[in-house]
């Protein structure tokens, strides 16, 4: 009989679905120790998470029998994912069980700021009435800065239009159309920093968003902003924000996340007298807890009993029979996808996927949602391989689907062109053993394992190139672990894919770009 194991706490009703649950043992335990999960993980065959439980490599190398991890929230940042689904093991999220309650805890926080609300209340608690002292802002007929404009960002757009606020938005994935219905106005950065009284912030954290409000962000705003982060800690740089509020170019800072969490106790801007802060509960309502609850206990439930799969992170939602034929192609798909979505950081109008030769006999839908799932990952957080086609299509991007029973010199191929901010064609092929790779980028022919840190250079065809490259890299300790070279004697122009063991620092890459002969260097995390 399968066993679950719940390592944290769970509402009733999520619980209920589970022991009820025909052919389902149910261990209940919260609050395990790094070494008690350890040995409760070897019997189960599911396992049902919140954000306490860490499942490292270490944990799912000692779960012999572990199928499917579910976890209660929509981040799955606890989770080793490549371990997970190198051991084949399914994990499922609730995307959709708190986006309202996040919406509304951004909003509450920027009301707090505005009306000086915890400053005042402790004040009153200590005894004292100090009325003019907490003089507020009034925020009907101000300006909203709305960075992303996903599932939450677009309740806190409505919600903030319904005190009055005019909303700006900086969303480069989001087509006009979309922006015009929900009475938005888009904006480039700079020119949302430069309209908006607040700002707030609703993208995931990515190696492009890290840091996205910082020093130089914090210039171009107005004097006395106020900033909002109940997204992901890091967004906001702290020692940025810090500095900011001490010299009073941000009037006051909301935030439900930080860098460290829990932070240091004398954390300078927990402590700081401008600054509104919580305990990372932006999902943390009775309604909330509850959705996500019963959602996760019927996705564990329905793998278990039904081999059925509603919101996977790692996995498309077909039966097992069918994901064994098409694994190696899911694998090779989001790749390709993530490596075109890093390479397009604007606006994608269509992206157009033709499986060519064995691989075209195959159920291909799953496919195509993993290349649009790594296509959008920079760009959200939230999709997975259920959703990926519903975000795809809220951001206007046509998606073209064909197959074609020959291929040229490989048994398989997958071919993504992608059309908008770029051009750009890339073809991967699945090797024997189950090997992806890419064989073709543009007009550049080459057999690269997309795997890493990996640098793709473009460069004129010159004796030295090559070299210069490697001396950059070595002299950085960038080791390079793989080089594929690929030429187009035509154009007299040569591509370079190089995988790195570790990413080089932005300096490098300057250094690399203004090479004599270097066209282009690009940084992608395959």
């Amino acid at each position: 009989m399968p066993r679950v194991l719940v390592s944290d706490s769970l509402a009733p009703q999520g619980l209920e679905i589970l022991e009820h649950a025909r052919g389902l043992e149910v261990d209940y335990a919260p609050g395990l120790s790094p070494a008690e999960l350890l040995d409760r993980i070897r019997e189960a065959d599911g396992l049902v998470i919140r954000s306490g439980t860490k499942v490292t490599r270490e944990v799912i190398e000692a779960a012999a029998k572990l199928r499917v991890i579910g976890r209660a929230g929509i981040g799955v940042d606890n989770v080793d994912l490549p371990a997970a689904t190198a051991r084949g093991i399914v994990v499922v999220n609730t995307p959709s069980g708190n986006n309202v309650t996040t919406a509304e805890h951004a909003i509450a926080l920027l009301v707090a700021l505005a009306r000086h609300v915890p400053q005042a209340t402790a004040s009153m608690k200590a005894g004292k009435w100090e009325k003019n002292a907490f003089t507020g802002l009034e925020l009907e007929g101000r300006t909203l800065g709305v960075i992303g404009l996903g599932n939450i960002g677009r309740v806190v757009a409505q919600k903030a239009q319904g005190l009055g606020m005019r909303v700006v938005a900086y969303d480069p994935h989001l087509p006009d159309d979309v922006a015009s219905k929900l009475d938005v106005e888009l904006l480039d950065l700079d020119a949302l920093f430069g309209r908006a009284d607040a700002i707030t912030v609703h993208v995931p954290k990515t190696k492009d968003t890290a840091g996205l409000l910082g020093a130089a962000a914090f210039a171009k705003c107005r004097k006395g902003v106020l900033v909002v982060n109940a997204a992901r800690g890091g967004i906001v740089d702290e020692k940025a924000l810090l500095a900011a509020l001490e010299s009073g170019q941000v009037g006051g800072a909301g935030l439900d996340v930080f860098e460290q969490e829990p932070p240091p106790k004398d954390d300078p801007l927990v402590q700081h007298p401008k600054v509104v802060c919580t305990p990372h509960l932006g999902a943390s309502t009775e309604q909330a807890q509850l959705n996500v609850a019963i959602q996760v206990a019927e996705q564990v439930r329905d793998y278990l009993i039904e081999d059925v799969v509603r919101n996977g992170v790692n996995v498309p939602s077909v039966s097992g029979e069918i994901l064994a034929q098409v694994r190696p192609y899911l694998v090779l798909g989001e790749k390709l996808g993530r490596f075109q979505g890093q390479l397009c950081p604007g606006k994608i109008d269509e992206i157009e996927i033709e499986y060519a030769g064995d691989v075209a006999d195959l159920r291909v839908a799953p496919i195509t949602i993993a290349v649009l799932k790594g296509l959008l990952e920079t760009v959200t957080d939230r999709v997975n391989m259920v959703n990926a086609p519903v975000v795809a299509r809220e951001r206007g991007i046509k998606v073209i689907e064909s197959k074609s029973s020959r291929t040229e010199d490989y048994a398989s191929t997958i071919s993504t062109r992608v059309r908008g901010c770029v051009d750009r064609l890339i073809v991967g092929a699945v090797f024997h053993g189950n090997q992806p790779r890419i064989v073709r980028i543009d007009d550049f022919i080459l057999e690269a394992i997309p795997e890493g840190h990996t640098l793709l250079l473009h460069n004129h065809d010159r004796p030295g190139v090559v070299g210069a490259v490697g001396t950059i890299l070595g002299e950085a300790r960038c080791n390079i672990s793989r080089m594929q070279l690929a030429l187009q004697r035509e154009r007299s122009e040569a591509a370079m894919l190089v995988n790195l063991d570790s990413a080089p620092p932005d300096a490098v890459l300057e250094r690399l770009r203004t090479l004599p002969h270097v066209i282009s260097c690009q940084l992608v995390e395959l």
